[in-house]
């Protein structure tokens, strides 16, 4: 798993910052993108990056605010122009799909792939037997919500050795009892799987959040995640203004991290107000409340390595 970012401002975009957008790389779990909002330059950073958009399966759009949403049309069309043909899921909030809809309809725009819509409401709104997604209310100006991404417990290691010596040949037989089957030998003895693997291993947990004030279902939602990625718009010295336009500083953020059990937390959706002296103090700042805190930038990239979180590459442009 990987976690790449492709606007990290708010608002609006700068020459540092494009609006929000960021890539759930699930490439060796799936084979597949999720992406999460969908700001305007989204199309041109993927881009910049190795991204494919017909691999992309998935859209989760956090509210309706044009700075999550204003790169949508023209992605979707490109995903067609690319030669995109696998179906297409967008989640988001109640009026997601009459906005896509009218916007290719007023546009002409013909899509080579079906869209299916899901209107979220609080709950999960998709599982499989890899993952399982819950969406929550968070306290905007508008209806918007944070996602929680939950990989499920991943089978436990084989112990080829004592697989071989119980008889069980080299090849594909192996890799059912890896998969958590129980396999048949030749001479008609059963082996089953839990007596030649380990313990399932968790696995990792990814909360991503739209705009929001410091509120308690951010901290449901990110409760002993891997990851948390919450907006940072402000700092504590314009905590008055988080307030009045439903945002969080950067301390809210760390806070909501350390009461939560949180792992890594990443701050985005930073206001281009702040040059970088600022950014570095305000990252200085949120170490103290979390110690395992970054400030992101556009094309910074994260992966989930040997069940750490690896930072794989950041830009210093600002």
């Amino acid at each position: 798993m990987q976690i790449q970012f492709l606007g990290t401002g708010a608002g609006m975009p700068s020459k540092l910052r494009k609006t929000s957008s960021l890539a759930l790389k699930l490439l060796e779990e799936r084979g597949a993108v999720w992406l999460f909002d969908c700001g305007e330059a989204c199309q041109h950073q993927i881009l910049e990056t190795s991204i494919r958009p017909r691999k992309i399966e998935k859209i989760f759009i956090t509210h309706l605010h044009g700075d999550h949403i204003f790169g949508l049309p023209g992605f979707l069309g490109s995903r067609s122009f690319l030669g995109g043909d696998t179906p297409l899921t967008i989640y988001g909030p109640t009026g997601i799909k009459e906005w896509v809809e009218m916007t290719n309809r007023l546009t002409g725009t013909h899509l080579t792939y079906p869209i299916h819509f899901v209107e979220v409401t609080d709950g999960v709104v998709f599982e499989d037997e890899q993952f399982c997604v819950t969406a929550k209310l968070l306290e905007h100006v508008i209806p918007c919500y944070g996602y929680r991404v939950e990989q499920k417990p991943l089978s436990g290691a084989l112990d080829l050795e004592k697989a071989i010596s119980l008889g069980v040949p080299k090849g594909p037989l192996l890799g059912q009892l890896k998969a958590g089957e129980a396999v048949r030998l030749e001479d008609g003895r059963t082996v089953y799987s839990e007596d030649v693997t380990g313990a399932p291993v968790q696995g990792f947990t990814v909360t991503i959040l739209g705009d929001t004030r410091f509120c308690e279902s951010a901290a449901e939602l990110a409760q002993n995640a891997t990851i948390l990625i919450h907006e940072a718009t402000f700092d504590a010295s314009t905590a008055n203004l988080a307030s009045q336009y439903g945002h969080s500083t950067n301390v809210d953020a760390a806070t909501i991290a350390e009461q939560a059990n949180v792992d890594t937390l990443l701050l985005n959706h930073i206001s281009a107000r702040f040059l970088k002296h600022d950014i570095e103090r305000m990252e200085a700042e949120t170490k103290k409340i979390h110690a395992k805190s970054y400030i992101v930038h556009d094309f910074t990239e994260f992966q989930w390595m040997h069940r750490q979180i690896v930072k794989v590459r950041r830009t210093e442009e600002i």
